[in-house]
């Protein structure tokens, strides 16, 4: 597959800004998925705004982690499947990237489920059945829909997902000094330590930093003209930094609902569909309506971009992109759905599921972190666009911080 054009030069015109705008939203849908859903859910309820922190901490980290894996995919035309394949020993190779489709699998596994949870809250359909129907419905979106097709499908499900938590924003009253206080200084309530993971591997995510790395090369720019590598990189940032945010304000705005509609009034949320039925009394019939159909479109949305990254990683293997038309894509985009379909069958609790689903993502995360910095940093695979010394102090302060919550969850539960 031809990996850039040559003769395609962007200019500066708005119109053709616009064109970079897309990976960093599409990206943005894995985390404001169902898990981050039953994630700020548990956390707002159980301890109002005291880990908003989490939310601010996670979506810093992730600006830079989802610029760095834009930034492989920007200067080598490979997506980090591939650079993995092509530059790892066979062993570390294997053992990442069978971690990594694990961890898609897991993805796949909440946003399915979460979208099996609407369906059963709207129209009463059984999870099972609501979990098969999505499984179906998504697999014939991705066979059969080109990229950019994808990305304007899931940009309007983010606008909608982002509308109804505004107006379940409007219908609460927030105490904005406790909130800034919340996003900004750290705490660990007691028996926190679950929660604020699963909150972690909810927004900084594996399957994302694969995905991205794959959508952004695939626009296929010109690779060997360096001002426009340097002008790709400039607007993903922007790119990147506008479409995060944008997930740190919804992910807040789920935990600022639960603090005000449950914590405070002393309901603990254990289910999903629980939340549901409170708001109707709490906040009216329609505030539960909204959540339910946001739900379904969250977990649509973040389906499809689980099962890319599936098919990315699963493609990569054999040192290939993503392509629809490939069996290798097909066979990961398949594995990764089917796979968390069949676990679900097996979940007897719904929502402790979607939590767990979450912290499994965590666990994983170091391994692609570390991997992704030892790419970039790596003058053989980046050339002059390797990671400064700025970069790389960052990052590995980042990978450190994951790294050390993930030992603090292990030692919580000894």
């Amino acid at each position: 597959m031809q990996r850039f054009l040559k003769g395609h030069k962007p200019t500066l015109g708005a119109l053709e800004i616009l064109k970079y705008i897309g990976p960093g939203f599409l990206v943005t849908v894995g985390f404001i998925d169902p898990g981050n859903w039953a994630s700020n859910m548990a956390a707002g309820s159980q301890f109002g705004y005291k880990l908003l922190w989490m939310v601010t901490l996670s979506t810093i980290m992730l600006i830079f982690l989802q610029h760095n894996a834009a930034h492989l995919g920007i200067a080598t035309g490979l997506c980090l499947s591939e650079a993995i394949s092509k530059y790892f020993p066979k062993f570390l190779r294997y053992f990442v990237l069978v971690t990594a489709m694990l961890a898609s699998i897991s993805t796949a596994l909440a946003e399915i489920l979460g979208a099996a949870i609407g369906l059963n809250m709207l129209f009463n359909i059984p999870i099972n059945i609501g979990a098969f129907i999505t499984t179906i419905v998504v697999i014939l979106m991705l066979l059969s829909n080109s990229y950019r097709k994808i990305e304007k499908y899931i940009i309007g499900f983010v606008s909608l997902i982002g509308l109804s938590f505004l107006f379940e924003l409007s219908l609460v009253k927030i105490n904005w000094k406790s909130a800034i206080q919340g996003w900004i200084i750290p705490s660990f309530p007691q028996n926190s330590i679950p929660i604020i993971m699963s909150v972690l591997g909810a927004v900084v995510m594996p399957h994302n930093l694969f995905l991205h790395s794959e959508i952004i090369q695939s626009r296929q720019w010109n690779l060997e003209d360096e001002s426009i590598i340097r002008k790709q990189l400039k607007y993903e940032y922007l790119d990147t930094i506008g479409a995060m945010l944008v997930g740190w304000a919804i992910n807040s705005s789920m935990i600022l609902i639960a603090a005000e509609a449950f914590y405070k009034n002393g309901i603990l949320i254990t289910e999903l569909p629980q939340a549901y039925l409170t708001l109707k009394p709490l906040l009216g019939h329609l505030a539960s309506y909204v959540f339910a159909i946001a739900l379904i479109f969250s977990g649509f949305s973040s389906s499809m971009t689980a099962g890319m990254a599936g098919g990315s990683t699963w493609a990569g293997m054999s040192n290939e992109p993503f392509d629809v038309k490939d069996n290798h894509t097909r066979i990961g985009i398949l594995i990764t759905l089917i796979g968390a379909l069949f676990v679900i069958f097996f979940i007897s609790n719904p929502f402790q599921g979607l939590i767990w689903s979450q912290i499994m993502l965590s666990i994983q995360l170091p391994f692609t972190i570390f991997s992704l910095i030892r790419l970039t940093s790596w003058e053989k695979v980046m050339g002059k666009f390797k990671n400064s010394k700025i970069d790389n102090i960052i990052l590995i302060t980042i990978g450190i911080i994951v790294t050390l919550l993930n030992i603090t969850l292990f030692l919580s539960f000894l």
